[in-house]
């Protein structure tokens, strides 16, 4: 059951923001944090005021800081923040606080939690907040004036491990706690400020659809080699944490003492009793991201365990570490009656209660969702289910990853990833009708003052993030150029891409010193990434997935900027991979350097195929044979076929994504509507999301797989392309084994609406489009087609 908070979408001032978005200006609010604290890890601080509002008119809560916060009216949950910036600069929230206020005094929390910890989710920076509720233009509390007062939480424990390595700390509490001490407030001087520009995320709660499991568990003896992630062992100088032995308590280390001594099948209950070394676990049916929550009566003093995780393993049960994360909050309570929800965002289909000391009642489970508002603006719906199943799966996926920038995953790592960034931003355009997040996402790179220990000219490979160690990928920053260019299309936002010519002149500098005397990069630095196959293996000495991806990048620079001798050197390079890297039946992955020449070896990738054609190396009319190969002998069925077991398989990210690019270039509709059962639908099935492996072993919510809903709308549906900026529309109406397919996009003037279905020899449809639009149809359905009215 899922139901949206009312008002909570919308009142958040900031809109979606356009290029002309102004910054909120404080009228009184400076950034505090407690004196001489800023810098300390993982400190949780409350800044409470108490208000009273006049009678009419909106309330607002002017806010931004460092790490994250949480807004509470009267206790209840109201907003959380702030959207996230690049080094250098802070975006401003405007909340309205109105709908949460009631008669008279009011009390409005700010819950900030100062990580300091480096991650690739959120910047390792001071900590501070700038906070002032403003109504009819008076101030009526403020940080660094009057209004606020800090204090230190103490039930939220400090010294805990990491989440991750991607992600700072884990969660534990104790209930009450001790008491919260006050806390002097320093101020510091202003800090750059910059418009949200995202819509504010859609709160809904969400509740559990069955419970599947309870039973007992054992706790027996630690593992003789008990697992430890690297975000335990590794915490030092390149990534922030507590070390090991300062840890008050270790839940992963814990929880494995912990299995299952009985279980049986549970009945859904909205109130449940856990005694001593009980479990109970849930279903939300979904795939979901969100805050955890429910009530816990403790009955004597408890500790309760929520583990989660995005599916059950084999056994049935939930393995909290199989994605490499700590997924488990602990919950130490004395006697009482607690509502409680995580400050974390974390990513879910199952969550298991364990109470391993204690016994308590719990009621009233739920989740928070924190997604994207917009992604229900368009609609998909064919005559087979199927592709409705995948079409929701992609576009639950794209709002969960699609909050404030383009993550990957919402789980483990929350973070805003290059590559993957260039898929979910054309699903951004197709399900919300805007590029506002892509608009930040790429404005944080524009903006940021520095990106640390990174080589001059080159790109963090996520980012808001922090690579103390200097790590990188190489070929993502050649993704940026490529994105850029399509966003440029998409966007007309001609400022922010000239804006980021600098950054894209410099990257093009660094790439010169990786070129050969052919022409092509070799012994590329750090972390060589092609896709998540054995094709990573073959990344040295000269990559030609990574030259061929370097001939596209150049040529989207040329088409940007005007450099035309970039086009001509891109042409050169295309050449030198075809000679050097086509064997007569396949290209090549890599060739080594032996005694200072060039060999070329055997190792050969499918995906290797996919980026020849993506990035124009090969077409179809130039290698006419390879790419009948592809076509028909590759695809999903290849696992059983075994045909060319010489050719290592691609994977779903990303080269499962660029075969269905090729397959749409040469107008193989039909293959696509095949192909989609066999790559995405038992994913749909498992999860109601997709995934970031064609297994899952990882992420099983990743954002880049939401392209499956540009392949439905664009492939099936038939919206070839769409271009807001010119106003222009393209219908191509395929043939496909569906009988009707109908489906919407929105775009500022208003949705694009299409409709058809088969009647005999007909392909009879409905069209509706903003006024000024031009419209353009192709006709490759094979029938005659027929306007309805």
């Amino acid at each position: 059951m899922r139901t949206i908070l009312p008002g909570l979408a919308a009142v958040f001032l900031a809109t979606a923001a356009l290029a002309a978005d102004p910054t909120p200006a404080f009228q009184a609010a400076t950034p505090v944090w407690p004196e001489g604290r800023e810098k300390e890890m993982n400190l949780f601080v409350a800044f409470r005021a108490t208000v009273t509002p006049p009678a009419a008119g909106p309330v607002v809560l002017r806010a931004t800081g460092s790490t994250l916060y949480r807004v509470l009216v009267n206790g209840a949950f109201a907003g959380h923040g702030p959207a996230r910036a690049g080094h250098g600069f802070y975006r401003v929230d405007e909340l309205d606080l109105r709908p949460h206020l009631k008669a008279g005094a009011n009390e409005v929390v700010v819950e900030v939690a100062g990580y300091n910890a480096s991650s690739y989710y959120l910047l390792d920076q001071p900590s501070f907040l700038q906070a002032e509720i403003v109504a009819g233009g008076r101030v009526l509390a403020a940080t660094g004036a009057e209004g606020f007062a800090a204090s230190i939480r103490r039930d939220r424990v400090q010294k805990v491990q990491r989440y991750s390595f991607q992600r700072p700390f884990t969660e534990v509490w104790r209930l009450p706690g001790p008491p919260a001490e006050a806390a002097k407030c320093a101020a510091f001087p202003a800090v750059p400020l910059a418009p949200r520009r995202v819509p504010v995320p859609e709160y809904g709660i969400v509740r559990p659809l069955a419970h599947t499991a309870s039973g007992t568990v054992a706790v027996g003896e630690m593992p003789k080699k008990p697992w430890k992630d690297r975000s335990l062992t590794n915490v030092g100088p390149d990534l922030g944490g507590f070390p090991e032995a300062e840890l008050e308590i270790i839940p992963t280390l814990e929880l494995q003492t912990v299995k299952n001594a009985s279980s049986r099948p549970a009945t859904a209950a909205e109130t449940f009793t856990l005694g001593g070394n009980a479990f109970r676990t849930v279903d939300f049916g979904t795939n979901l991201s969100g805050f955890v929550g429910a009530r816990i009566t403790a009955r004597e003093k408890t500790r309760l365990y929520f583990t989660f995780d995005e599916i059950l393993a084999d056994d049935g049960d939930v393995n909290f570490r199989r994605l490499g994360c700590a997924n488990a909050i602990l919950y130490e309570v004395e006697p009482g009656t607690y509502e409680v929800e995580s400050f974390e965002p974390y990513t879910l289909r199952y969550l298991k209660l364990i109470v391993l000391q204690g016994g308590c009642d719990v009621a009233n489970v739920y989740l928070r969702e924190l997604v994207n508002p917009h992604a229900s603006r368009a609609t998909f719906a064919a005559s087979d289910a199927r592709y409705n199943r995948i079409f929701e799966a992609a576009r639950q996926t794209f709002q969960q990853n699609a909050t404030d920038v383009f993550m990957d995953c919402p789980s483990r790592e929350r973070a805003g990833w290059l590559c993957d960034s260039f898929f979910t931003a054309r699903v951004a355009l197709d399900l919300c009708g805007d590029t506002s997040v892509e608009k930040a996402f790429l404005e944080n790179f524009q903006r940021a003052s520095s990106f640390g220990p990174l080589p001059d000219g080159m790109l963090p490979m996520c980012y808001p993030s922090d690579h103390q160690n200097g790590n990188f990928i190489p070929n993502w920053a050649m993704w940026f150029v490529v994105e850029l260019e399509e966003y440029a299309a998409r966007s007309g936002d001609h400022e922010l891409v000239e804006a980021l010519g600098p950054r894209v002149m410099k990257l093009l500098d660094y790439f010169k010193r990786f070129e050969n005397s052919d022409g092509l990069l070799e012994k590329l630095e750090k972390w060589v990434f092609v896709e998540w196959s054995a094709a990573n293996k073959f990344v040295q000495d000269v990559n030609y997935p990574s030259s061929m991806l370097y001939a596209g990048m150049l040529d989207a620079a040329a088409r940007l900027y005007g450099r035309q001798e970039l086009t001509a050197k891109a042409v050169r390079i295309r050449e030198t991979i075809r000679k050097q890297s086509f064997d007569g039946e396949f290209f090549v992955d890599n060739a080594v350097r032996k005694d200072g020449k060039l060999e070329v070896t055997r190792n050969r990738t499918e995906v290797c195929q996919y980026f020849a054609f993506f990035f124009g190396v090969a077409t179809p009319e130039t290698h006419p044979k390879l790419w009948a190969t592809l076509a028909t002998d590759f695809g999903p069925q290849r696992k059983e076929t075994k045909a060319h077991p010489e050719i290592h398989p691609a994977n779903a990210f990303i080269g499962n994504q660029l075969r269905f690019e090729l397959l749409s270039r040469d107008g193989r509709s039909r293959q696509i509507l095949d192909e989609a059962i066999g790559y995405w639908l038992y994913m749909a099935d498992r999860t109601g999301t997709l995934w970031e492996h064609d297994a899952p072993q990882a992420s099983c919510n990743h954002g880049f797989a939401s392209h499956a809903a540009h392949v439905l709308l664009r492939d099936v549906l038939g919206l070839r392309r769409v271009d807001p900026v010119g106003r222009r529309l393209e219908v191509c109406f395929a043939d496909v084994t569906l009988e009707s397919c109908k489906g919407s996009v929105p775009t500022a003037g208003g949705p694009i609406a299409l409709e058809w279905r088969k009647a005999g020899d007909k392909l009879l449809y409905k069209l509706a489009a903003p006024a000024d639009w031009k419209v353009e149809i192709a006709n490759r359905s094979g029938l005659k087609l027929e306007a309805e009215r």
